[in-house]
C-alpha cells in the first residue's frame, strides 16, 4: 500500500473515509465541499490539511471530531489522526465540486 505524507497530497483511502463526513449545514461532505486541502498517512498517523467555509463556522468543532471518527473508523490501521486547520487560501464557492454545486443548486 503506497502511504503518501507529502504537504498538499491527497490519500485515497484517507479521501473516501473523509467523504463519509457531512457538513451538517449544508448536507455535502467536505471533500466535494472542497475542504480538504490535503491529506497523508505514515506509519498509523494521518495527518489531514483542511479549512472551514468561514473562519467564524460554528461548526468547527463537530466538524474536527467527525473528521477524526471517520478517519479511525474507516482506516483500520490508523492509529491517530492529526487536522491542521487552515485558513490560506481561504476557501472559495469556487472550490466545490460539480457534484456539490449541483446539489446546492448552483
Amino acid at each position: 500500500m503506497a502511504e503518501r505524507s507529502d504537504e498538499g497530497g491527497m490519500d485515497d483511502r484517507v479521501i473516501e473515509a473523509l467523504r463519509q463526513v457531512v457538513d451538517p449545514e449544508l448536507g455535502v461532505n467536505i471533500v466535494d465541499l472542497g475542504l480538504v486541502y490535503g491529506t497523508g498517512m505514515k506509519e498509523g498517523l494521518v495527518h489531514v490539511r483542511m479549512t472551514m467555509t468561514t473562519p467564524a463556522c460554528p461548526m468547527e468543532e463537530l466538524l474536527m471530531e467527525m473528521v477524526h471518527s471517520a478517519v479511525l473508523r474507516e482506516i483500520p490501521e490508523a492509529r491517530s489522526v492529526e487536522v491542521d486547520l487552515v485558513w490560506d487560501p481561504p476557501w472559495k464557492p469556487e472550490m466545490m465540486s460539480e457534484a456539490a454545486k449541483a446539489q446546492l443548486g448552483r
